[in-house]
Formats: structure tokens, sequence, C-alpha cells
């Protein structure tokens, strides 16, 4: 075997492994941890360097989470934006009903919108819930929690131009209110403050809790793509799926399986899904403590902020603020947050994944070019073109040395020839030749190493990012996140039957048309290059296409159509190349004479 189809089987394999890597998903072992560890009351919050040593129990009251009232039939104040639409439950100040108004569930007519927050009582609760943890000389019934009842002092309903402000007397000398009000988009501004009327001073920390009850309905649970608690903690981003949240060590003093960080300036935490996140932002620039938390007795997950203890005098008001982000994770709302708000690495919330060097700068400039063209499909074209442009410089020298390879050739089999069964000589002789004709045979391994980072980078950016979601192209493409749903089972909706439910054995057989179109370019982007002498590497190469076809037709549309833009443009390349090199490749002439020889022969 010589060293070109040595190195050109090298990377086939390569591509092959490592694409299937990305459909493989390694559980780690679970941790074997003791069931019947007993719960350990929370100790007042004491304070070490500013930050908060011990956070309460979650839910920040004596109650557990059994005791928690249900909030579905609790009074209510009404949210109500462009963007928003939903409501605040009176009983704990829960935001707990939340819907995402230009987000469907689906593409089909009269979806429903997408549901990011719903109150306990219902399937998978999901809320935020604020208060305050007490300190010297409190108990947890003189401040609020998940139970209190807290009555609208002012605001009718929450909307971008008007907050809404709640309030509660523990009758002991402490008045609390709490203001919400909301940008345009997704971001909450939270103000907690506490008004000392009695005589004597007290001290108590504010917090903030995302809960969660299970895990969510559409996990996908996919190896690409990190779903669970996201955060940031002076600047070193962490990433807990939830199934990794189960198996935290089990803490004594909050009573369940938890993991808290003291985070010294800037930081977030809270939980992300494949297209939407919740999180709770204290003010950056101030000290605070982040808490995961998991409790097997009702099977929930919380986030929690606990900022530093504030000690209010006799007569004095203490007011502090905090945010929460509930909604859509789009790239440029979250990176205005980021750089004009000040939340520091916020845009990571977004799963750029390992290659996030390139995945970042490429999904930045589709959607720049987006912004210019009006459609993701042409984007995607326009952003193939343009990565094509930029590595044309190593395939150029490539598909020279390609060239030079095809006129060697006969020269190549007559060595072969001439050396009978003497591998040694053959591999000696073929040397010589390359020597002297100066080509180097490994140039051909190239593009295909090139391509391997740029089309993970490009599956993640399609797979990941909410802009590609439902995002239409032109004809039957009118989703780019999902598989081509023509199928050539139905003739492509010649017959009246349905195509194949996507996961099922018969969806994989379907093929589309992108998927038919991605194998036919593969293929005659493969006429171009020299052919394997070898029977069994010939073998292998003629099947490549056709069978990449079949393992890419279950893929998100988008990163077909880049598949496919870019083995034309790398076909148009290559042949011109070859021809500007004295190579005159007869692409169509041999692929007509294939068959015409096939139908003489009867085959």
């Amino acid at each position: 075997m010589d060293d070109q189809n040595k190195n050109l089987i090298l990377a086939t394999v390569l591509s092959f492994v490592v694409i299937l890597v990305w459909f493989v998903l390694f559980p780690p072992p679970e941790q074997v941890e003791d069931p019947n560890a007993p719960a350990v009351a929370a100790a007042p919050v004491t304070v070490e360097g500013g930050v908060p040593a011990l956070a309460p129990t979650t839910e920040a009251a004596a109650a557990t989470e059994t005791d928690i009232v249900e909030t579905t039939n609790a009074p209510r104040v009404d949210i109500s934006t462009a963007r928003l639409s939903g409501s605040i439950s009176l009983l704990g100040g829960r935001i707990d009903d939340l819907k995402l108004n230009d987000y469907r569930e689906t593409l089909d007519e009269g979806a429903a919108t997408v549901t990011l927050m719903s109150p306990k009582g219902e399937p998978h609760a999901y809320y935020a819930l604020y208060g305050w943890a007490p300190g010297a000389g409190l108990d947890y019934d003189t401040v609020p929690g998940a139970n209190t009842e807290w009555s609208v002092e002012r605001g009718q309903a929450l909307t971008e131009t008007s907050p809404i402000t709640l309030v509660w007397d523990n009758g002991s000398g402490l008045v609390f209110r709490r203001t919400i009000s909301v940008d345009e988009n997704y971001m909450f501004t939270v103000d907690q403050t506490v008004e000392n009327t009695g005589a004597g001073t007290v001290s108590l920390a504010p917090y903030g809790i995302l809960s969660r009850y299970g895990q969510p309905a559409d996990l996908k649970n996919f190896f690409v793509l990190h779903e669970g608690v996201v955060g940031m903690a002076d600047g070193e981003l962490s990433e807990i799926d939830y199934d990794d949240v189960t198996d935290l060590p089990y803490d004594q003093r909050e009573g369940a399986r938890a993991e808290t960080t003291a985070v010294t300036q800037d930081g977030w935490i809270g939980f992300t899904d494949h297209y939407w996140m919740a999180t709770l932002i204290p003010s950056q620039g101030t000290p605070f403590q982040a808490a995961v938390r998991y409790d097997e007795r009702a099977d929930t997950y919380h986030t929690r902020a606990l900022m530093p203890t504030v000690t209010v005098a006799a007569g004095e008001t203490t007011t502090v603020s905090s945010e929460l982000f509930a909604g859509a994770k789009e790239w440029a709302t979250i990176k205005q947050y980021e750089e004009n708000d000040g939340v520091k690495g916020f845009l990571d919330s977004i799963d750029w994944g390992w290659f996030f060097f390139l995945t970042k700068p490429m999904f930045a400039v589709l959607h720049w070019l987006n912004g210019h063209i009006g459609n993701m499909g042409w984007s995607i074209i326009a952003l193939t073109v343009l990565i094509k442009a930029i590595v044309f410089p190593l395939a150029y020298k490539s598909y020279a040395s390609m060239a030079k390879m095809k006129e060697l050739q006969p020269q190549m089999e007559k060595l072969k020839e001439a050396a009978g069964g003497d591998r040694q000589k053959v591999q000696q002789s073929m040397m010589e030749l390359y020597k002297k004709e100066k080509v180097n045979p490994a140039s051909g391994c190239l593009p295909i190493l090139i391509q391997i980072p740029i089309f993970f980078s490009l599956y993640k950016v399609i797979f990941v990012t909410l802009e590609l979601r439902h995002a239409p192209w032109a004809g039957w493409i009118t989703d780019l996140s999902a598989p081509d749903p023509s199928s050539i089972l139905n003739l492509f909706g010649l017959l009246p039957f349905a195509t194949p439910e996507p996961g099922s054995i018969f969806f994989i057989l379907s093929l589309g048309v992108l998927p038919i179109l991605l194998g036919i370019s593969m293929w005659l982007q493969q006429k171009l290059n020299p052919a394997p002498t070898d029977a069994t590497q010939a073998m292998i190469f003629a099947w490549m296409p056709w069978v990449f076809m079949f393992m890419l037709g279950s893929f998100a549309s988008g990163l077909v159509l880049y598949w496919i833009t870019n083995n034309v443009i790398t076909f148009t390349q290559q042949y011109l190349i070859m021809r500007s090199h004295g190579y005159k490749p007869d692409v169509f002439g041999n692929i007509k004479r294939g068959f015409k020889r096939k139908a003489q022969s009867g085959e």
C-alpha cells in the first residue's frame, strides 16, 4: 500500500470515527451515596470576608418541600410585555408563570406558545423565588419566605414601562418590599427592601432561588448539548448536567446533595435548556454564594444566589438589587446584556463546545450574514463560500498535488508491474518518483483534516443556537435545525404516505432530497481524486459517498446544506486547478463510459 493511499485511508477512518463519536453518550458511573443520611437544619447565616459562609435551606424557610403551598389558585399579578406573558403569585411573590410570546412549540398552525415557567401543582413546576435569610435576632417566621402572603402596594400589572411593588409587614417592626421591573426583552430587576420600624438592629441576607421539579419534559440528553446548571464565578464557567447534579455529595448542612461556590466579584447561576434559560444575576462586582442543590425527597433541582448579610439599624431602610434573566437564548440579546449591562461572560451561557474558538466567531459571522441576507439557509451557503475562500491557499496546494498525482498514475502502475509482488521495492520506487516529481502524497489529506473541525463547529452552531430553530430556507425546508422532511419512501410527497418519524429505522432509510444530493456531490468529488489501486481500498472509497449519505441523512438540514455547498465548491475548485496544471479530468466522460461498459457486459 503506497503512502498516498495509506494517508487517504487514515483520513477517511478518522472522519468516520470522529463523526460517530458525536452519537455516542458514555455516562459516568453512578456514585453510591448513603440515601439514609440525615438532614440537618441550616444554621443562621454568618459572614466570612463579606460572603455568606452558610446558606439557608432551600426555599429559605423552616418548611420542607412538602410544606410549600401550591400556587395555581393563589392571587396573581399579570405580566404583560411584547415578548412575555404570565403572572406573579402573591403567595411567596414567586415568578412562576411565564410564556415566551415570540416562540411556538412546533411549526404547526395554532401550536402552543413556549412555556418557560409554571407554578407548583403543575407538571414540571419551575419558578423563581426571592426572600431574606434571618440573621442575629431573627427567625424564619419574621422574614418573607416561600409561603409569605404579599400584597400589591403599587402597580396593576408588570409591563416594560410599569413595575410593581409588593409589600409585607411582619408585625414585629420590619416592613419588606419587593419591586419588580422588566425590560423589553427577558431581564427582570428585583429590588428587595427592608424597612426597620422597630427599636433594635437586625441582620439578614437577601437571596434568589430557582426551583425546578424534576427534569425538563423536553430534555434532549444528547452528548453534544449541555442541559442543566450553568454558572459563572469570577470568570470561570461551570456546567453540571442534571444527572450529575443528582450525584453531588450529600451536604449535611443543606440536608440534600449540594455544592456551593463563593463568588468574590462577578458571577451568575441558573438552569439552561436547549434554547431557553433562567439565570440569577446578583449585582456584578459584589460577592455572593452560588449553590446547586438536589432534594431527592421531592425530586427538585435548585440553584441559589445568597448575597452578603446586611445590617439595618432602627429607623433605617436598606435595598438590595439583583436581576433575573428568564427567556430565550438569543445571541444578540445575551450579547447586549454582557456588553452593555456588564453581565460578565454571559455569552458563554450558550454551549459553544470544545471548538468554542471556532464556533463563537463562526456564529457571529453567520448572524451578521443573516442580518444582511435575511435567510439562514442562504447565509449558511454564503458562510461556506467565505470559509472556502479563507482556506483556499491551503487547498490550492493540495489540489495541485493531487493533479500531479493523477498525471503520475500511469508511471505508478508501471512501477508496480515492474516490481511484481515485492512491496518494499514498490514503496521505494514510489518514494523516488515522488521525490523526483516533487510531489507530497500526504497533501491530499489536508482538505479532509481541515474540514473536520469546521464541520463539527458548524454542526455545533446549527444544533445549539436558537437562531436556527424553525428557520426556513426554501421550498419544503422550513426548519434548518431539523432533518430534511422529504422522503424517498413516498416519492417525495407524490404518494399518499406519511414520512417516517425521526429516530425510527425507517427514517434512516427514508432519505430526503438533501441527503441524496449530498451523496451525489461526494461521489462526483471523489471522481477527481486518484483512484486506489488496491481492490479493497477501491471498494471502501466507492461506498463512502453512499454511507455518508445515510449517516448524515438524519442530521440538521442546515448542516447537510453546508456539506453539499462545500462539496460543490470543492469540486469546482479542484476541477479548475487540475486543468490549470495541465491535467484535464474527464469526470462526466468517465461516468458515461462506465455506464456504457456495464450495459455492454449486461450488468
